[in-house]
This record gives structure tokens, C-alpha cells and sequence, in this order.
């Protein structure tokens, strides 16, 4: 088919998605590239730059091809927290060290214990947490200060890739929000938090819209397949573009996506965090911002449970039918599944993973299942911290996890709202895409750019059955947890170092 599209272009943790889509017509092709997620040393989660670029490029090619057309624009959404140093020019003098790394969790932990770790989560919308780019460039600064001052650039996945599609270093609002650097009041880097990381703001990116449009170079055009010239649009970070992607903008709706890790959202007028500190708060646009919180053991912790539980079972789909032969709420058994550096809503990175309630009579389903429901429970807390802010009416939800209808009728019942599945199209891609048609002024705002967008001929989502004896089920659940908890704090108490009698 020949057409008009704008490319989404969603650059991720482990892999890239294009999407092309044709405005005004339910017409849309997916592209998707996979690289790994790259572990050198306990502690350390990182991305090779070339792979991404690689991926990008081909994903790229292959939605322009498919669409014979005129490429309206591309707009850029990317994951967030990541951190590398580039030469002067733009040369990788580091991996992409990605939110999942825990190796500044004593920088982390030091900053969150002090006060001015506190009076930084409200100034920055970021917890003082090892995923952000602040406790990372102070890591850096004490265990690798050469590399700090031989990078002329500090730069994220975002930025990286704007460089790459067109030649200069260039940032936007929104990603700049997610380092902990930026104040979000005068939406300028905090020379406070500058201090701290030892690092200037030269040597930040400039920070601009997420709807500024920029030319695509030749050489990554030529790489590509696209026509140098192409307007690039910023874009804006993945987390909030999933509330604009899976239409969770309006009061009281909240976002949810459930990949490798997982989050949940809600869009605000303005930029504020939370009394006790739970949540995060990223922009959108000048005028959109999103309250919430990430878990950073989403999807992943299923991988984990059919590798480590049950290997001889083949596949998630094979996982997902053994968790689901045993009852909901796992006979009591409750998992706590912080197998990597834990996020929201504790924002603690020490916090080990745990079962809770284990007994014979437990088997290896009740384990997989348990660790499925611990993640809902994390999700959870977290809509809790939400309905302090505004009450949560309605979730929109969107990611690979929730293909699974077991894990969605989990989830809809431990949240106890209802909650809605839009396809993989939507999301991130379709948010950056929207954003795209505001940059090149083909829309007024966000919610006009949707509208042309959303495929005319699509059923509207339907969603997920709330069953109440499985709600029911959940509330018990939960209620046990401070149970299980107390327990083993009594059990602590016996091992106690004691002096001598």
C-alpha cells in the first residue's frame, strides 16, 4: 500500500518497534528488532550502542518499504533513566547503562537516607534510586572519574538515538525529567543536583520540546531508506507516551504497561509528587505530566519462574498454564518478587526477593503462580499511592505480559478496577506518533492527534471480567502480607547477635 505515515519510532530495553501509521485510516504496519540486555559484572545492566542502532535502522527500513509512501515524520519514544558519555564526536566512551543497573545503589542509598535526597525527589520528580542518571554520574565520580572528565557528552537512550537520526546532540523535556536532574518548576537543570553528579550542564544535551521537529541526517537517512530532511520529532519518554498511546488521559483513568519491567500512571495538569514520596513525576509536555510508579520486575520475573522453577517447561505459555492450575492466591503462599533492584513504591534497592507462607503442601505451580501475583501485588501498592493524588476509576493497559488472559484477569482483580487491554500497536509507538503530527503541525494538541490516528474501524477494548470471588480473593491476599511479614520479624529476632550472659 502506498501512503502517508508517521513513524513511531519506540527504542527499548530489550529491542525497537517502528510503527508506521497512515492517519486518518485504520492502515498500520509494526516493525520489530531484538537485542539482549548485556550483563558484564554483578550489578551492571547494559545495552550495546551499536546493536541499537542496528535494530533501529532496520526497523526503520522496513516500515518505510512497507509503506511505499511519504514518511510524514518520525517521533521518537525511548526508555528512560539510561546513561552513557560520548565523545566530542558523539563517539560511545560507555554502554548504555540502563535503568535495570544497581551499580550506584551505596550512592543511591546514601542520598536517599540524607535530607536533601527528599527536598531533590521534590524538586526532580526522581527518586534517589540506582536507575536514575544522577545517582549514576555520582557513581562515576567516585569509582571512574577519568571517564567523567574525559566525556564531553552525558547523554541517554533517548539523546542517543536523536543523534544518531540527526547529528547533533539534542534532548526534550520529558526524558530530561526522568534523570533527576532537572527542576521541574523552571524546567532547567538543577545546579544543585549538577553539584552533586559533578557534571555541567554543558555538558547535558539543550533541552526542547518534545514536539520540536528537527532534519534527518543523510548518512542515517541513506542507512535507513528514509529521504534526508525528513522532519525527526523529539518525542518523549516511553512512560508517559504510554498513557497517550493507550488513551489513559482523561481524570481518574490510569496508565498500566507490563513488559520486562512494569508501571503504572496518571496523568496530571501539573508537576507534583506525592506526600510520602512514592511516586515519580515525569513530563509529558509543558502542560502534561504523569504521577506513578515503575516496578522493575515486570515480565521478567515470568521468564525467571519458568528458567529457575520449572525448566523443563517450554515456553511462557506453558509457564502461564502451570501457574494456572492451581488456585488463585497460591493456597497462601505470597512471593515478594524483587529479583532486581526494586523501584516503586519503596524505592529501596537492597530489598531481597522472598516467599512468604511456604509449606509442604506447596508445589512448583504454586511458586510460579505466586511470583505472577507478586508482581500485581507491587502494581497494586502503587494504585494505592495513585488514589491519594485522584481517585482511579479505570485502567488502560497495554504489554506483552498481558497477551496472557491469565494475567489479565490477575491483574483486573488485584487492582479491583476495570481495566481495558488495547493491542501492541498502541502505546508507546502510537504516543510518539501522535506527538509526531503535533510537531509537524499536522494537529493542535495531543488528544486532536490521537483522534486522526485511532483506527476508524477498530472495536473499542473491552474490558477485563472483574470477578468478584477473585477480587475477593486478592483483598485476603493482601491483607496477609503484614501478617507474614510480622511472623518473620518474630523469627529475626532469633538470631539476634546478643552479648555475653
Amino acid at each position: 500500500m502506498s501512503a502517508a505515515v508517521v513513524i513511531g519510532l519506540d527504542v527499548g530495553t530489550t529491542g525497537v518497534k517502528a510503527a508506521a501509521f497512515a492517519p486518518g485510516t485504520s492502515w498500520r504496519i509494526v516493525a520489530i528488532r531484538e537485542y539482549p540486555l548485556l550483563q558484564p559484572a554483578p550489578d551492571q545492566q547494559v545495552q550495546d550502542p551499536a546493536a541499537i542502532l542496528k535494530a533501529s535502522g532496520e526497523a526503520l527500513a522496513e516500515c518505510f518499504a512497507a509503506a511505499a509512501g511519504e514518511v510524514l515524520a518520525v517521533s521518537v519514544s525511548a526508555g528512560m533513566h539510561g546513561l552513557m558519555a560520548l565523545d566530542a564526536e558523539l563517539r560511545p566512551l560507555t554502554p548504555l547503562i540502563t535503568w535495570a543497573d544497581a551499580r550506584a545503589r551505596d550512592e543511591a542509598r546514601e542520598l536517599q537516607r540524607s535530607q536533601q535526597g527528599a527536598e531533590l525527589h521534590a524538586r526532580t520528580g526522581v527518586p534517589a534510586h540506582p536507575m536514575s542518571p544522577l545517582t549514576k554520574l555520582m557513581w562515576f565520580s567516585r569509582h571512574e572519574p577519568g571517564t567523567l572528565r574525559r566525556a564531553r557528552w552525558w547523554v541517554g537512550l533517548k539523546e542517543y538515538v536523536l543523534a544518531w537520526l540527526t547529528g547533533a546532540p539534542a534532548g526534550e523535556l520529558s526524558s530530561a525529567s526522568g534523570t533527576g536532574l532537572l527542576d521541574m518548576a523552571t524546567r532547567a537543570w538543577s545546579l544543585e543536583a549538577l553539584a552533586l553528579a559533578g557534571v555541567s550542564a554543558h555538558q547535558l544535551p539543550e533541552i526542547l520540546s518534545t514536539t520540536a521537529a528537527l532534519p534527518l541526517a543523510a548518512a542515517t537517512a541513506a542507512r535507513a531508506g528514509l529521504p534526508a530532511g525528513t522532519p525527526v520529532v523529539t518525542g518523549a519518554a516511553d512512560g508517559p507516551l504510554g498513557n497517550l498511546g493507550t488513551g489513559a488521559m482523561a481524570p481518574g483513568v490510569a496508565g498500566l504497561s507490563l513488559g520486562t519491567s512494569g508501571a503504572i500512571r496518571m496523568a496530571v495538569g501539573d508537576p507534583r509528587v506525592d506526600a510520602g514520596r512514592t511516586l515519580f513525576c515525569y513530563a509529558l509536555t509543558e502542560a502534561i505530566w504523569v504521577v506513578g510508579g515503575a516496578i522493575s520486575n515486570g515480565g521478567g520475573v515470568l521468564r525467571w519462574a519458568g528458567r529457575t522453577l520449572v525448566p523443563e517447561v517450554e515456553g511462557d505459555a506453558a509457564v502461564l498454564e502451570l501457574a494456572g492450575s492451581v488456585p488463585a492466591g497460591s493456597d497462601g503462599l505470597i512471593m515478594l518478587p524483587y529479583l532486581l533492584a526494586e523501584r516503586a513504591p519503596l524505592w529501596d534497592p537492597s530489598l531481597p526477593g522472598a516467599y512468604l507462607g511456604l509449606r509442604r503442601e506447596h508445589t512448583r505451580a504454586h511458586l510460579v503462580r505466586a511470583a505472577l501475583e507478586g508482581v500485581c501485588l507491587q502494581l497494586r501498592a502503587i494504585l494505592d499511592g495513585l488514589d491519594e493524588i485522584a481517585p482511579v476509576t479505570a485502567v488502560r493497559a497495554t504489554g506483552g505480559g498481558l497477551r496472557s488472559p491469565l494475567w489479565r484477569e490477575m491483574m483486573a482483580a488485584m487492582l479491583d478496577r476495570p481495566l481495558s487491554v488495547v493491542g501492541d500497536a498502541e502505546g508507546t509507538a502510537l504516543g510518539a506518533a501522535a506527538l509526531g503530527l503535533v510537531g509537524i503541525a499536522r494537529a493542535a494538541s495531543p488528544a486532536e492527534a490521537m483522534a486522526e490516528l485511532s483506527d476508524p474501524d477498530a472495536e473499542p477494548p473491552v474490558p477485563v471480567e472483574l470477578r468478584p470471588e477473585l477480587v475477593a480473593t486478592y483483598a485476603r491476599l493482601r491483607a496477609s502480607v503484614p501478617e507474614q511479614l510480622g511472623a518473620l520479624d518474630r523469627v529475626a529476632g532469633l538470631f539476634e547477635r546478643r552479648g555475653p550472659t
